[in-house]
């Protein structure tokens, strides 16, 4: 950013009117597909991107470059001036971020370097072979990204930060019945990864897999949902929590702030300081990331809240954007879960969830990578994948056991800048899980 920072303040310098917010993001990628247990291929990609937001009064108008130069900055710089004043204002701005806290520094090392392709292609390698004699072929993809953000404003902030989040996602699929089952790894430390334990719990699904394929009718079931799963309904369920949503009237917390909405077992937290997870310093506008209790023993605590929002409702002001989400984990091992089981479901993960109704929680979506029968407390068959429709907050006031260890859960979407992000959560058993109807496939 220095080498156009003084080109842009020179620029601005001769329009005092204006406020402004730019940001630089400096962004590298290794990226390692594999495909039947074969490298496929490895992308190494740089990226640099800068954001610059100007306000006058209360219009604004924002713009991105990517790899910029000081003519794209110029000529973006001034299509910006020639529009802002035939926009409309926004009546509940107030002001840009004015956090100017510095975060206490945190080394972050650069997994692009620390895992070099040798070692991925080695780890899978490893994989494959431990899969093979049960006649399975693993596919997936191995990430390490690099990331580092410059943020300035006119209010004197001036912050830079950065990550190195990891994605390593193995399914492995029978070369027959195309059965699959999925495990991952997430985080930003390599150092808590454990190969050995990593392909001993993939195996232990094969073993699930390797049952009989049977169909289940639609109805209500009590199931153990992995932590993948919940994790990923508590994702969803933040919607909700933001500012952003109760201004909207989105919010199924509206009304509910210190309120018990869940049973008392229930606590969640986004902890951008938990190792465990993606750490950050900052939200994207700069305001300092503190750990935020969301929910405690049942009871909702906080929205969480940006600078717009926080003048614009009067909630107080945070730096979260639950990146971080983690679910307290309770007293019970996975077998005495399981055992709850007379005729019950273990679901693995879920795909291609949408919301029907965010101010309700109700979404529906599908099962997949190892959906299994549970009979007198043991996995007897792989079930078909299924459709379901329920309500997170149903979802969250049916568990009734939480396992004792929580698990990091890794999330990737693979477009543009293969974004990652990390939850943390246990297995939990749920009761009267509804099931709309089975796919009549794996």
């Amino acid at each position: 950013m220095k080498q156009y920072l003084s080109h842009i303040l020179a620029t601005l310098s001769a329009h005092k009117e204006l406020k402004y917010v730019i940001s630089e993001k400096r962004w590298q990628t290794d990226f390692l597909r594999f495909y039947h247990s074969q490298t496929n291929y490895n992308i190494s990609k740089e990226s640099i991107a800068m954001d610059m937001t100007l306000y006058k009064g209360k219009k604004s108008y924002s713009f991105s470059i990517d790899d910029p130069n000081l003519e794209k900055l110029d000529v973006a710089l001034a299509e910006a001036m020639g529009i802002i004043d035939k926009l409309p204002e926004d009546p509940d701005f107030v002001d840009i971020e004015n956090d100017l806290t510095i975060a206490t520094p945190r080394i972050k090392p650069n997994n692009i370097e620390k895992i070099p392709l040798e070692t991925k292609t080695a780890i899978l390698a490893e994989i494959a072979q431990a899969v093979d004699p049960h006649n399975f072929a693993i596919y997936g993809t191995f990430i390490c990204n690099y990331e580092q953000r410059e943020l300035i404003n006119s209010n004197g902030l001036q912050k830079s930060w950065e990550s190195s989040p990891i994605y390593l996602e193995v399914k492995a699929v029978h070369n027959e019945s195309q059965i699959t089952v999925l495990e991952t790894f997430g985080g930003e430390d390599f150092g808590r990864f454990d190969k050995d334990v990593f392909i001993s719990r993939l195996l232990t699904k094969i073993g699930y897999a390797s049952n009989e394929v049977v169909d289940v009718e639609p109805g209500q079931y009590d199931v153990v949902l992995a932590p993948r799963c919940i994790a990923e309904f508590i994702q969803y369920l933040g919607y909700g929590m933001s500012a952003r949503a109760l201004d909207q009237h989105s919010s199924f917390f509206d009304g509910k702030l210190d309120q018990t909405v869940f049973p008392e077992y229930i606590t969640i937290i986004d902890d951008p300081t938990d190792n465990d997870l993606i750490t950050y310093d900052y939200n994207n506008e700069g305001h300092i990331y503190k750990p935020l209790t969301l929910v405690e023993k049942g009871v909702f605590k906080a929205f969480t809240c940006n600078n717009y929002y926080h003048h614009k409702t009067g909630l107080p002001k945070n730096g979260n954007s639950m990146s971080c989400m983690k679910l307290a984990p309770g007293d019970q091992i996975l077998g005495h879960l399981l055992g709850k089981l007379k005729r019950g479901l273990y679901i693995s993960s879920l795909h291609y969830m949408n919301f029907i109704n965010p101010k309700e929680t109700s979404l529906t979506g599908l099962t997949r990578d190892g959906t299994f029968l549970v009979e007198d407390g043991k996995i007897t068959k792989v079930v078909n994948n299924l459709r379901f429709t329920e309500k997170i907050e149903r979802i969250l006031r049916n568990i009734v056991a939480l396992e004792n260890r929580s698990e990091t859960v890794p999330f990737s979407e693979n477009y543009s800048f293969f974004g990652i992000d990390a939850a943390k959560a246990p297995h939990v058993l749920v009761k009267d899980f509804n099931i709309t109807s089975s796919t009549g496939t794996i």
